[in-house]
């Protein structure tokens, strides 16, 4: 789901999380349809169902994409559809990534790819990440963070 990182200048990020904690994400120029169906299209397996906050942006994105959408519509409390179907996953990726960022006081939007590069491998390896893990996943050892790039 996008979520907006910043101050005055605030830029989009579309996140998305399995059940499995698997995350990709990516900066947007905006939180359109336009920008978000070719990545949901590339990225969310065609008989997986996505859960959202009810964007009306996703909505659309994913029937674009042609994939299945479930909306949760949180103002009115509804955090779980059918038992199954929820965001808090990603939400609290979300919220994790947020506070993490507030330690650098504001990120250059030209870098904000390499701070969401580095969380994804904080989030994959936690406490055991170490200088040689880190130079061996720079150095494309380890199965790729991210398997579609916007540019």
């Amino acid at each position: 789901m996008p979520f907006i990182i910043g101050g005055r200048e605030q830029v989009p990020v579309l996140v998305l999380r399995d059940r499995h904690g698997a995350t990709t994400d990516f900066k947007l120029s905006s939180a359109s349809q336009f920008e978000e169906a070719p990545i949901l299209a590339h990225v969310v397996v065609s008989d997986a169902v996505l859960c959202t906050d009810g964007s009306a942006s996703l909505k659309c994105a994913a029937r674009q994409a042609g994939i299945a959408h479930r909306a949760l519509n949180l103002s009115a409390g509804v955090r779980v559809l059918a038992g199954v179907y929820h965001i808090q996953n990603v939400n609290a990726y979300d919220s994790r990534l947020k506070n993490w960022m507030i330690r650098f006081h504001g990120v250059a939007t030209k870098y904000l790819e390499n701070y969401l590069g580095w969380r994804r491998g904080l989030e994959r390896w936690g406490e055991q990440v170490t200088p040689c893990i880190v130079l061996n996943a720079a150095a494309a050892r380890y199965e790729p963070f991210q398997l579609l790039t916007q540019t």
